[in-house]
């Protein structure tokens, strides 16, 4: 069952949202303290087996029918688990949500209400956000964009051009990922009816939206000035990530998984290089 638990919550995505909170809270406070572990712990562990274990339960259906399920790009457990997972992820996560709200400002609270409600609304009925098109990328998106302005709310930041700069480009970097990621499902989900980002306006102008919006979200950062400004270079390995599948057919969208697996390794690559930046300039290296 743990290992079960485990596959549901997919390790490889832990870092993706714990990290945005860490970094925005210890860059605003400086210190480390108990309002910063729990809380990242809580987007480590807790907060992915809730986001991507109530995905594999409501999906499932329509997972059987997708090839690339059932390894680090979604788990397919027996529906005898579906009700443990379900009940894992509410138990997993209240203890922290109730120390996180109790260590909290009331504006902390707000944030993170947004971000558990995108969490169930994007798989769980009745609402499905994961089937309107555009809000599903916009959902997605909020999921890992959320820990950042929940962390930043926590330490009571004061909020900057270049903060909303930043987040504006994080959230457009989020988009488009999900956007590329949802081409390579455009034959399965139309087969079972369901619709996406990609399947509304087709597997290559879906490729060219999220090429514009990773050009945008680059463009956006450089904005920040010395030395953030460089991190919107990041851009680049998606534009060449993406950028051959800009011309795919709906027929041949499989095809984009190609590209898809090296992104999953390319986000490694990328918080690398914003973790030293971060650190280098935090220190008054640059």
């Amino acid at each position: 069952m743990l290992a079960d638990l485990a596959r549901a919550s997919r390790p490889l995505s832990w870092i993706n949202t714990a990290y945005p909170f860490a970094a925005a809270y210890l860059l605003t406070t400086g210190t480390v303290d108990v309002a910063l572990v729990l809380g990242t712990l809580f987007f480590l562990v807790p907060y992915n087996l809730a986001l991507y274990g109530i995905n594999d339960v409501f999906d499932y259906a329509s997972d059987l029918a997708n090839p690339r399920k059932g390894g680090v790009e979604g788990a397919m457990l027996s529906p005898r688990r579906h009700r443990p997972i379900l009940i894992a992820s509410v138990v997993t996560c209240v203890p922290f949500v109730v120390a996180l709200v109790v260590l909290g400002p009331p504006m902390s609270w707000l944030v993170l209400a947004v971000s558990l409600f995108a969490l169930v609304a994007y798989s769980a009925p009745p609402f499905r956000f994961k089937e309107v098109p555009v809000l599903d990328s916009l959902t997605s998106s909020v999921h890992f964009v959320s820990p950042a302005v929940y962390g930043l709310a926590l330490a009571q930041a004061s909020p900057t051009p270049q903060t909303f700069a930043v987040l504006g480009a994080f959230l457009l970097w989020g988009m488009a990922s999900h956007a590329f990621g949802a081409v390579q499902d455009v034959v399965p989900d139309r087969e079972g009816r369901i619709s996406s980002i990609a399947t509304a306006f087709g597997a290559a102008t879906t490729v060219r939206l999220a090429l514009g919006a990773w050009v945008v979200a680059g463009v956006l950062v450089a904005t920040t000035g010395w030395p953030t400004g460089l991190l919107g270079l990041l851009a680049v390995p998606y534009l060449v990530l993406a950028a051959p599948y800009a011309n795919v057919s709906d027929a041949d969208s499989a095809r984009a998984n190609g590209g898809w697996r090296h992104f999953l390794w390319v986000n490694y690559a990328a918080g690398a290089v914003v973790t030293i930046l971060l650190i280098a300039s935090a220190a008054d290296y640059l």
